[in-house]
């Protein structure tokens, strides 16, 4: 494995690989990886001839009170993760060369970044789809891979690709989840012993989600009550939503359906944890 770090130099390798005739699968990360993120790496393996892991702790999605300064890093243990798996190249470019002193430009989707996460963190997405843009024109991958435990950022992502005209397959890889249902995150270092028992509250309402569901409640009020009321019973656990929205374009959901996607947000003393399921024939990785 190769660690390029010079945006020219990534894009000179991009050009190589491209102009012979090989196809690249970019996963896009910001580091201190997890199964989840190896679980990508293989995927795109499968995917692609060459494999790209980008690294890097984007700051334009971080809000002003958020975690940027305290966001987990360790690139020599990445580097040694990565290697592991079959990655041609961890690209790890700087803050200075990506937003340069005068870096002034913003890509924007509006609409589906309104809800969920987008009403709760307004210049999240604006963030997010201008990182990845840039990643996009420096790597030039065909395919690229997200993990789906952000479903909003993969929607957002697969609806820049399609608005811009970009030729990419986006690829959704399902949640990874430790042997408890815990959705592996790069911020559940954060958590305490106690307060890492009390994010399971996730996993137990989609549990009960999918069974009420199974069963035939189609109300999808009733559902988000049932599960404020599973939630509300942990201490220390604040809600920031629940919703059940449309896998497609994120609208709000009334009646429960095939469509439909249980989407959750709460946070466990400082720290947000976010999770979700369909609620239909999709399946996930439960590992």
């Amino acid at each position: 494995m190769q660690t390029i770090h010079s945006l020219a130099d990534m894009t000179c390798w991009s050009n190589e690989v491209i102009g012979s005739g090989s196809t690249i699968a970019l996963v896009p990360t910001m580091g201190y990886f997890h199964e989840g993120h190896l679980e990508l790496m293989r995927s795109a393996s499968r995917l692609a001839d060459r494999v790209v892991v980008s690294l890097f702790v984007n700051s334009l999605q971080f809000g002003p009170s958020e975690d940027l300064a305290s966001y987990p890093r360790d690139l020599a243990r990445d580097s040694s993760m990565a290697a592991d798996e079959n990655v041609d190249i961890l690209f790890v470019p700087t803050d200075i060369e990506m937003y340069e002193p005068d870096f002034n430009a913003r890509v924007r989707v509006d609409g589906i970044t309104d809800t969920l996460c987008g009403k709760q963190r307004p210049a999240h997405f604006e963030g997010v789809t201008t990182v990845v843009a840039k990643l996009f024109n420096i790597v030039k991958p065909h395919i690229t891979v997200f993990g789906q435990k952000d479903f909003q950022q993969f929607c957002v992502i697969r609806k820049m690709i399609r608005d811009l005209n970009w030729d990419i397959e986006i690829v959704a890889h399902p949640i990874v989840r430790e042997e408890d249902g815990l959705a592996m995150s790069s911020r559940n270092t954060y958590l305490s012993r106690e307060e890492r028992g009390k994010g399971l509250c996730l996993h137990k309402a989609i549990q009960h989600a999918k069974k009420r569901f199974d069963n035939g409640l189609t109300d999808a009020e009733l559902l988000k009550s049932e599960i404020h009321d599973i939630i509300s019973a942990y201490s220390g656990v604040s809600i920031d939503y629940i919703s059940v929205v449309d896998k497609n374009n994120l609208s709000d959901k009334e009646v429960i359906d095939s469509n439909s996607v249980l989407a959750l947000a709460v946070r466990v003393g400082q720290t947000r944890l976010m999770d979700n399921c369909f609620l239909g024939n999709d399946t996930e990785t439960s590992n």
